[in-house]
This record gives structure tokens, sequence and C-alpha cells, in this order.
């Protein structure tokens, strides 16, 4: 994994976790939708950099060399 990449996979690790965090109180989310912006902003940019906009099968296939506990068969 190149370093681009491994910065995109990170990025996109992040924002799934900021989001799954924001959704666990459904009754606050408007409240802490906002603090989503940074984190999307850093994932379009890392995607940007690292080519991989528009390539979801190879961003999925970096964040599960990157993190196996979020593949589908593992849930």
């Amino acid at each position: 994994m190149e370093k681009d990449e491994l910065a995109a996979a990170q990025a996109y690790v992040r924002l799934l976790e900021a989001t799954r965090s924001v959704l666990t109180e459904p009754q606050e989310a408007p409240l802490y939708l906002p603090l989503l912006t940074a984190p999307m902003e850093e994932a379009d940019r890392a995607l940007r950099d690292a080519e991989l906009s528009g390539n979801e099968e190879r961003l999925f296939a970096l964040v599960r060399a990157l993190r196996p506990s979020l593949s589908a068969s593992s849930r």
C-alpha cells in the first residue's frame, strides 16, 4: 500500500467511525451532523490525492487490508 493510498484508507475509516458515532444517538444526530464536515472533506481530499475517487473496489480492498474487522464477511 502506497503512502497516499494508506492516507485515503485511514481517512475513510475515520469518516466511517465518526458517522457511526453520530448515528448511535439518532435524536442527537441533527446536533452532531455538522461535525462530519471535516472528516468528509479530509476523505474527499485523500481519495482525490490517491486517485481513488470513483474506484470504490480498490478503496474497499485497501480498507480491508488496513482494518479486516470492517469487511462484510466478519459481520
